[in-house]
């Protein structure tokens, strides 16, 4: 680890493949014990989740939304440094731009600003890292700063000006600490996305009304616990996360194998 730690502060990232932790942990298949905690933050940045509210189908089909948006961003990270479609991913967001309403400062908003990008790509890293942390083991240190500087390269495979992202893991910290005490905001688009599994998911399509009234009652209340207790809390009620889950400590008063991230 020692090492590890040395080598971390010569390098400006580290490269994506079967050996990353990226790759361990991004694709595991119990990351769904976070629940939306990535797209909930994201769209707590008012040009984020403006740009979601004015372009999306996220209100009109929440599932389809998913189903088209996570293949393409999990393909970028599991593909090749020559191939895998970050740019057609980037692409996806080329016409998504508009005015920002007068609470939220005016101005124009555009998805490919390298901050707003670099802000939804930073939800992921979280994603990863408060996962394994959290559900996996106990991250140390220099497994943390690992995972960021794969996560350099992770960005880079959009072609997005990489100009506020941070050189290594203590700097995002400090980006991550400003962004959740200063920047974000309770925007409509969040708490909407809150609102959605703590009051309960309609029916799929596809899944027959019969069927989904026996398991509601089950898978609601579990989507309601991992939604709210998954999120952070500085901002927990703030985001409209509130419920017992939050003010008796949520997912981070599990046992110590089972610790928070950072």
């Amino acid at each position: 680890m020692t090492e590890l730690a040395e080598q971390s502060q010569q390098v400006d990232a580290l490269p994506l493949g079967p050996e990353s932790l990226v790759w361990r942990y991004f694709g595991d298949n119990r990351m769904f014990l976070i629940g939306p905690r990535p797209a909930v933050l994201q769209n707590m940045l008012a040009e984020l989740g403006q740009g979601v509210l004015d372009h999306s189908v996220f209100f009109a089909d929440t599932a389809a939304r998913v189903k088209r948006s996570l293949p393409p961003i999990f393909n970028t990270v599991y593909g090749a440094d020559g191939d895998n479609p970050g740019t057609q991913v980037r692409d996806f967001h080329t016409n998504i731009k508009g005015e920002m309403p007068s609470e939220y400062g005016a101005g124009r908003y555009h998805a490919l600003d390298p901050d707003t990008y670099f802000w939804a790509h930073a939800t992921f890293v979280d994603q990863v890292l408060y996962f394994a942390d959290t559900f996996v083991k106990r991250l140390s240190r220099e497994e943390k700063e690992r995972i960021y500087l794969e996560s350099k390269t992770w960005y880079r495979r959009y072609g997005v000006s990489d100009r506020p992202m941070p050189a290594n893991y203590t700097e995002f910290e400090r980006y991550w600490d400003r962004m959740i005490e200063e920047i974000v905001v309770a925007h409509p688009t969040a708490k909407y996305g809150v609102g959605y599994v703590t009051k309960g998911f309609p029916c799929p399509k596809g899944v027959p009304q019969v069927l989904w009234r026996g398991i509601a009652p089950i898978f609601n209340p579990v989507a309601a616990f991992l939604t709210t207790g998954g999120m952070p809390h500085e901002h927990a009620t703030y985001s409209g996360c509130r419920g017992v889950s939050v003010r008796s400590g949520g997912i981070s008063a599990l046992p110590p194998c089972c610790g928070r991230a950072r």
